[in-house]
């Protein structure tokens, strides 16, 4: 019999341990893939970017090609969509990802709007990995040129940081060395630095393109584009502030472009423009949860999940699994510490009453109940009622009361009496009923002992399951139940003393 004990205890342990190595892995995957958060209510932004693209038509067919960003670890794409009459869209994805518009002839001024929306922001310090490119052609430069450009790259060695660093600090340092001065334009714009830059890198062998983009900056209109470069240095891309020179990904900067030589093009059309708009809005995490999944190739899985139900039944489902935590708790509050309740589930069903209520007022709703609920009972104990007549009876009279502070509570404004509703019927007719019998049998001590350690675990299992925080875990995180599943299980094995029987035996061990 006690290896028979000792084996399932045994087997109940790794299961145990496989569900908690089952639940460990799930909360990785859901919190890597899908976006789950440990705390509650966390957002994510997600970004919506339009381009408003104008042009008159010269009255040839018309071909609109607008770089597009692409997914990438620093955002993702949660939708794209483009509203042009008339015309036929091609999205082309490939080491550039670009929008193709083509249209027949047209007469009247053409407006183009295209959106998209982005969320996940991760700083990827401007590295990007791609294969090593091809060494840069030397720009051709005449004698007096040349020889400007190879003083300035002599000159920039005593500027700090990398190579591409250096240059890009000369060029912009106050005041200007004269020898950049006379280099520059007078007039220099973003992309007169850049070509110059560009240029200075390919004399050193070094390969650069441009990278535009946008900070995301809530309710900004009529934005150009940022100009950024890219070297490739140290066998990688690396990301520069051509003003400041400061290395990697802005923090929410979204890369429309890398290379090329601008974002539109368009054939048919003349007096092109391009105007850009951004706009912050924010959506729960767990509402993302859905695309993220389909990102990472697990949009079946998320299917058949919990989290594609209704928000309706969602809600429900968050109740119903935190009730494993409030069980747990009952257990060992009877098993281990050795408290005598009124029923398994009676405190569990009590916590979720004074969850509804609130707390002093659930409190006091419930000894109100079940001090005048016994004060009848006792009153029906006189009649030599039958058992399942007498339960009935209690039942109604409960309903009156609950009624009767409804009432009261409704026309003295006080909600403590309007929080009576909140409490299950059947349960408080048990408490009641149960209460008197014991209080026949054992005595009115034994009885109030029980109606109080009721309470006190209802109590414990409320701050419990009332956390905001545990609710969101426990639901987010339903492996965990699994878990409980067989502790529930391994602690029904338990033999040992509970922790009030330790003062009862204390003149045992001083023997």
């Amino acid at each position: 019999m006690l290896r028979k004990f000792a084996s399932v205890r045994f087997s109940l342990s790794v299961l145990l341990v496989l569900s908690v190595i089952f639940a460990a892995y799930s909360i990785y995957y859901k919190t890597t893939y899908w976006g789950f958060n440990f705390a509650p209510g966390q957002n994510s932004d997600v970004w919506t970017i339009e381009a408003h693209i104008a042009f008159e038509p010269t009255g040839e067919p018309i071909k609109v090609t607008l770089t597009t960003p692409q997914d990438s670890n620093a955002f993702k794409i949660l939708e794209e969509n483009v509203i042009a009459d008339g015309y036929k869209s091609k999205k082309i994805d490939g080491e550039i990802s670009q929008l193709v518009l083509q249209s027949p002839a047209q007469t009247k001024s053409q407006d183009i709007y295209y959106r998209v929306l982005l969320f996940d922001n991760i700083d990827t310090r401007g590295k990007t990995k791609a294969p090593r490119p091809e060494k840069p052609k030397k720009p051709i430069f005449d004698e007096q040129r040349m020889a400007a450009a190879n003083q300035i790259l002599e000159i920039a060695q005593k500027q700090e940081g990398d190579a591409v660093a250096q240059v890009i600090r000369l060029l912009n340092q106050v005041p200007a060395d004269p020898t950049v001065q006379s280099y520059l334009p007078l007039k220099k714009t973003q992309s007169d630095m850049f070509e110059t830059t560009k240029d200075l890198l390919a004399l050193k062998g070094i390969p650069a393109r441009a990278v535009r983009g946008f900070r995301l900056e809530e309710n900004r209109k009529s934005v150009a584009p940022d100009l950024m470069l890219e070297a490739y240095i140290d066998n990688q891309w690396k990301m520069y502030n051509l003003t400041t020179a400061d290395k990697g990904l802005p923090e929410n900067f979204v890369v429309f472009q890398r290379g090329g030589k601008s974002l539109i093009d368009v054939e048919g059309g003349e007096n092109s423009s391009i105007k850009f708009s951004v706009l912050k809005s924010v959506t729960s995490s767990m509402g993302l949860a859905g695309k993220r999944a389909q990102l990472a190739g697990q949009k079946s899985l998320f299917d058949y999940s919990v989290y594609n139900l209704p928000l309706a039944a969602q809600n429900t489902l968050k109740w119903l699994s935190i009730f494993p935590l409030g069980i747990l708790v009952t257990v060992l509050m009877r098993n281990v510490v050795g408290v005598q309740t009124m029923g398994t589930f009676t405190p569990m069903l009590l916590a979720m009453a004074l969850i509804k209520t609130g707390f002093w007022a659930g409190l006091i709703c419930f000894s109100l109940i079940i001090g005048i609920g016994l004060l009848l009972r006792f009153v029906l104990s006189k009649l030599n009622l039958l058992l399942v007549p007498r339960i009935a009876a209690v039942v109604i009279f409960v309903i009156l009361i609950m009624q009767m502070f409804t009432v009261f509570g409704f026309q003295f404004k006080l909600n403590i009496a309007q929080s009576a509703v909140f409490f299950p019927i059947i349960i408080m007719a048990w408490i009641i009923e149960r209460a008197s019998i014991t209080w026949e049998e054992d005595g009115p001590l034994n009885a109030g002992k029980e109606i109080f350690f009721s309470v006190l675990v209802a109590i414990v299992t409320y701050f419990v399951i009332n956390d905001e925080y545990i609710r969101h875990i426990m639901f987010a995180f339903n492996e965990l139940n699994l878990v409980i599943l067989f502790a529930v299980m391994l602690l029904g094995t338990y033999t040992g003393y509970r922790l009030t029987e330790l003062k009862r035996f204390q003149p045992l061990k001083k023997g």
